[in-house]
């Protein structure tokens, strides 16, 4: 465990499309977060392309952590230890940013952690939420995740449900994709249903799947939409673009929020959080703070800039990682598929998966 000595963390982020470095000190003061983001390039494409992804991150990598270092105002020989993502994430993409960790750990002798990239969404909450300590359960949504985890402790999770199918962003993109507002969709569709949508008559189904699951699925509500698009185009009917947006969106949040609430009060816990890059969405978080008021909750959010990936994050879960004893060697690699389905306690068959 640390003594009274402030940690400082060297974090990396390179999961999908925004190359990060941040300067983390004892989990929750951030002294730098730098992100380069590649939206506009995939923009271009409709979606994130891996390749592209992978070169950008190795043309960038470099010069975000030395200004990360530089707007913290601290050197290599300042810090305790380098975080970084290994997975989940586009296999290139993490690459870049373990070898970069691997590089910087092996010439300065300093520690090496490799962080879930899950479990640094959830973190980001302590660098919002000072206060905030577990137990607690997290909503995690993002574009390839929708899962309830009960926070046991800074380094304990348990995964209480989790999508069939479809994550709640994916379903959010190929809904922004079918309506033609492009990528990235859920900002747009969160945008369209809160300036121009409105309720109406259309009506998508809720899927809460079997009695007592906090498990979720989203493809019959994605083909929903697409199906009602489709007939109607087919029809010669005009389509109001805002109501299908604020319809779905309706119905989807509907269902995290609900299944949140009863996941926490199933095990007895008054506190809830949201993490990833939907927690963003500003529906849900409407959605969610009346609904932990209405049930006598706290309820904890991420700034906005928190939600989506970035290295401040990484360096939160690191430094409770480091202190709680992980460490790897050079042999870290990559692991797109990294899974977050551990009950037991700390996570150790997931971080053993990270080793060669």
């Amino acid at each position: 465990m640390q003594d009274n000595k402030d940690v400082k963390i060297l974090a990396i982020e390179s999961s999908c499309d925004e190359t990060s470095a941040a300067v983390v000190v004892n989990g929750r003061d951030v002294l730098s977060n730098e992100i380069y983001s590649q939206i506009d390039v995939h923009t271009l494409y409709g979606g994130v392309v891996p390749e592209i992804a992978s070169r950008s991150h190795v043309e960038k990598i470099n010069t975000v952590i030395d200004e990360a270092l530089r707007k913290a105002n601290c050197t290599l020989d300042d810090i305790d230890a380098i975080a970084v993502t290994y997975g989940p994430g586009l296999v290139g993409a993490l690459l870049v940013g373990v070898s970069a960790a691997k590089a910087i750990a092996f010439s300065t002798g300093k520690p090496l952690v490799g962080v879930h990239h899950i479990e640094g969404h959830i973190s980001a909450n302590y660098v919002t939420n000072k206060d905030l300590v577990p137990p607690y359960v997290c909503l995690v949504v993002s574009g390839g995740h929708t899962q309830i985890v009960h926070v046991k402790d800074y380094t304990q999770y348990e995964v209480l449900g989790k999508t069939r199918d479809d994550a709640i962003g994916e379903a959010y993109d190929k809904v922004a994709r079918v309506i033609g507002l492009g990528y990235p969709g859920g900002p747009k569709v969160d945008k369209l249903a809160r300036e121009e949508g409105e309720k109406s008559d259309l009506s998508f189904p809720r899927v809460y799947l079997d009695e007592n699951s906090f498990d979720f699925s989203f493809s019959g509500l994605k083909s929903a939409v697409i199906n009602y698009i489709n007939t109607e185009q087919m029809k010669g009917h005009e389509i109001n673009k805002a109501n299908v947006a604020y319809e779905f969106q309706e119905a989807a949040l509907e269902v995290v929020v609900k299944k949140t609430i009863e996941a926490a009060k199933a095990i007895g816990c008054n506190k809830v959080a949201i993490a990833g890059g939907v927690s963003a969405n500003t529906r849900l978080r409407e959605l969610m703070t009346n609904a932990t008021k209405e049930n006598g909750m706290t309820f904890y959010m991420p700034e906005f800039i928190l939600s989506t990936d970035n290295a401040a994050m990484i360096g939160s879960a690191g430094y409770y990682r480091y202190i709680n004893g992980t460490r790897h060697g050079l042999d870290l690699n990559a692991v797109p598929n990294l899974k977050m389905d551990a009950v037991d306690a700390d996570l150790s068959t997931i971080y053993n998966e990270g080793k060669n």
